[in-house]
């Protein structure tokens, strides 16, 4: 079977998959430019209110990139430049920019590309026995400093400095107290629980949940918020989907709001 990003949807949640049988879905070129193509899809589709990704199987979330791909379509500068601006970054930032809330269920290995997608996600939920690192020191190769601005907003450039200068592969726990993890779970539940978290996603307002990306996003900019900015913070008193929440608050029963 060849590399693909697999995508299913059930209950307002969406699930992309990293697929790339025997070799631990390590990610190649077709499968970047997939990715970014199905999370810009479902961000626009008003049925999806989250979206889980997961490596298939359970031996590997994505141990890395496609190796052999650096002998062929990133040999040169200007091909390594097009295969990390145009390919990968465009998928990383893709998840990032994305309004629905993101999920990255962990089991087994997550390293280098692996290590980037689950770093871009809202919430990461690992097994206890994933493994996470990006020892690409003993291949003689660096991090693109595109892709490390990611994980060094997660956890700080001194967890970056000590994954990349050692190329020490951490385990759940030591990741989780580097900031690199929300949560550890028993390995058989990983996907259950990142389920359990994508129905409580969705039970919410959709509005909302695409609101506070955006403020977080917003706040990590170090610089005012203007006027307008903390105005446009209310603006969910003009939606229905407030009016709905309070309603059935007062009501005593469960709303049901429709992202509007």
């Amino acid at each position: 079977m060849s590399s693909q990003i697999l995508t299913g949807v059930a209950d307002q949640a969406a699930t992309l998959t990293l697929s790339n049988p025997g070799k631990l879905n390590a990610i190649d070129a077709a499968m970047w430019r997939a990715l970014r193509e199905a999370i810009e899809r479902l961000a626009a589709d008003p049925e999806v209110r989250c979206i889980v990704l997961r490596g298939e199987g359970d031996k590997a979330f994505a141990a890395g990139g496609d190796l052999k791909e650096f002998l062929s379509v990133r040999a040169t500068i200007d091909d390594a430049m097009h295969y990390h601006e145009e390919l990968v970054a465009r998928a990383l930032e893709a998840i990032r920019a994305c309004p629905k809330p993101t999920i990255a269920a962990i089991q087994g290995a997550c390293i280098g590309g692996g290590l980037e997608i689950a770093g871009c996600c809202d919430i990461r939920i690992a097994g206890e026995s994933a493994k996470f690192g990006a020892p690409i020191n003993k291949l003689g190769f660096s991090m693109y400093p595109g892709e490390m601005a990611g994980l060094v907003a997660l956890a700080g450039p001194a967890v970056v400095l000590e994954i990349l200068l050692e190329g020490r592969i951490l385990d759940a726990h030591e990741a989780f107290a580097r900031g690199l993890l929300s949560r550890i779970v028993p390995d058989d539940v990983v996907f259950d629980e990142a389920r359990a978290s994508a129905r409580r996603i969705a039970a919410g307002a959709p509005l909302v949940a695409s609101w506070h990306k955006q403020w977080i996003a917003r706040l990590m900019h170090d610089r005012p918020m203007s006027e307008e900015e903390k105005r446009s913070a209310f603006a969910f008193l003009d939606t229905e989907d407030y009016k709905e929440g309070m309603t059935a608050f007062f009501e005593k029963r469960r709303p049901q709001f429709k992202g509007r």
